[in-house]
């Protein structure tokens, strides 16, 4: 019967929990910022899932669980061998800024949804890295709302953090990007800046 009960889990684990290995490699890389780091937090990750299977509520979201031992591994552990976190201030942030300066550009096509537009259109190696500069606490929640799609109530029990603070975080993160990618914008000719 044991030989059963694990033969059980082990298919269980897999059907549930392995088709979600490329979701939450994307994401331990965006944490970790490098391959060796991200390979590692996966693989504790999967280890430490496949431990405590048991305790996984059937018929819930299997990807938002895993994403939680993730994030919990990586700010025990890893977290620790980062550096300081950067330090800014939030005044440094104007509050509507890229809303302002797509304003100036007379475009009012770009001013429905700039951000939704940037990110559709700007998805690449510059954007993934500007995501990867944000600071910690910032880049976790814009990767799991931008990137993987999690409501923000997801994110609060992914993260382990109120719905409030989950909603400030993604404000100040999605303003450091708009700030940080206008530029990047106007060279790629998605906007045109001010005269």
């Amino acid at each position: 019967m044991p030989e059963q009960k694990t033969k059980r889990k082990e298919l269980e684990f897999q059907r549930e929990a392995l088709p979600h290995t490329d979701a939450v490699y994307r994401m331990a890389l965006r944490m970790a910022k490098n391959k060796a780091d991200a390979e590692d937090l996966v693989q504790e990750t999967f280890l430490k899932a496949y431990r405590f299977w048991d305790s996984f509520e059937k018929g819930s979201n299997c990807k938002a669980w895993l994403l939680k031992i993730l994030t919990n591994l990586f700010i025990t552990s890893y977290h620790k061998k980062t550096k300081e976190k950067q330090q800014f201030t939030y005044d440094d942030v104007e509050s509507h800024y890229l809303y302002n300066q797509l304003e100036g550009g007379g475009n009012r096509q770009q001013l429905e949804d700039p951000e939704r537009m940037l990110f559709n259109q700007l998805l690449d190696d510059d954007v993934k890295s500007a995501i990867e500069e944000l600071p910690e606490d910032f880049r976790v929640v814009v990767v799991l709302s931008f990137l993987e799609g999690f409501s923000y109530q997801e994110i609060a029990d992914i993260v382990g953090i109120q719905l409030g603070t989950v909603k400030s975080r993604l404000h100040r993160g999605r303003k450091l990007l708009q700030k940080n990618l206008w530029q990047y914008a106007v060279k790629r000719g998605i906007v045109k800046e001010k005269q």
